[in-house]
């Protein structure tokens, strides 16, 4: 394969390169009520096009949230692929920001919701780009949606888990909240909230520490039910595709037995780790909390290069190796 492709290109000139990836331009799909909105940048002539599902909560499509996070993320992901000449396309949930009249309310969701929006974006990504398939790069609980779209649509080439969850979400969160020490008053309440919702049972948080209100408020608490019925290690033992698992070493929220469970679902998997990358695909200083958290509200920061070098290196390979 490779000496066919060195072959190829001997005596090509400038003029005759491959094209570059194209400007960022608004594509739109269709969703229950209106329309899903989203960016495009279209790759570079035969090069691989990415869809990048969003984490949790109310993140848009560069990877910012009103609740007062601020990273870019999304959006300087798409900006580095396309310096290698490889599409994306990052998209703003159902019934939030340009999505907004696609749902009367974005919280009223689960994850087949979200698969059965993706099917719609790798359709009007293949559309508008040609390309034959498309690769789906989930972060954070986006993972889940790719691994369960991986399961349910036509059309993907493979998945890039990028700080996904590998074990159920009751695990992680009962995790988390218990790492901080000062969670301890608390741990009962939430403790008793997270045994209900994994009974599939909405519950009465008016009583609650105003945390926990915020956490488990009632109209987010069917998305959370059906969060708890999901098993990634289990939809990624199911899937055909070739995948990448990616984990920041400085992740606060993903550990590695999350990237663990992916990648021994399937020994076909690739996994790698990123040095110094958390949870929002920043490289912050080994150990430096501080500066870890501040990273969340920082969008000058640039995203981990070695991120960027491992998505694009994985995409570009694999159709390579398809062909």
């Amino acid at each position: 394969m490779w000496n066919a492709i060195l072959t190829a290109l001997v005596g090509l000139t400038s003029t005759t390169a491959v094209a570059a990836a194209g400007p960022p331009a608004v594509l739109t799909a269709p969703g229950p009520e209106g329309e899903l909105s989203g960016t495009l940048i279209a790759p570079g002539q035969g090069k691989p096009v990415v869809l990048i599902i969003p984490g949790s909560g109310p993140f848009d499509r560069d990877g910012n949230s009103p609740i007062g996070v601020r990273t870019d993320a999304y959006r300087l992901l798409a900006e580095a692929l396309a310096g290698r000449d490889i599409g994306s396309l990052r998209i703003d949930k159902r019934g939030m920001f340009a999505s907004k009249h696609a749902v009367a309310d974005g919280n009223a969701v689960v994850i087949a919701d979200y698969v059965a929006d993706t099917a719609e974006w790798v359709a009007a990504a293949r559309t508008a780009t040609g390309a034959p398939c498309i690769w789906l790069l989930g972060h954070s609980e986006g993972g889940i949606v790719a691994l369960a779209a991986g399961q349910a649509l036509e059309g993907l080439c493979g998945l890039v888990l990028v700080a996904a969850p590998g074990r159920p979400f009751a695990t992680i969160l009962r995790e988390q909240l218990a790492a901080n020490p000062a969670n301890a008053s608390v741990m009962p309440e939430a403790e008793a909230a997270i045994a209900a919702l994994e009974a599939g049972e909405r519950i009465d948080v008016s009583a609650f520490h105003p945390a926990l209100q915020r956490l488990f408020a009632p109209p987010v608490q069917g998305y959370l039910i059906d969060l708890m019925t999901q098993d990634p290690a289990a939809m990624a033992a199911a899937t055909g595709l070739p995948v990448l698992i990616l984990r920041g070493t400085e992740d606060l929220q993903v550990t590695k037995a999350d990237a663990d469970a992916l990648a021994q679902a399937n020994s076909a998997f690739a996994y790698r780790e990123i040095e110094g990358m958390n949870h929002v695909l920043k490289l912050v200083p080994e150990g430096d909390l501080a500066a870890n958290r501040a990273s969340y509200a920082d969008p000058s920061l640039p995203i981990a290069s070695e991120l960027v070098r491992a998505v694009a290196d994985f995409v570009t390979l694999e159709k390579e190796a398809a062909e």
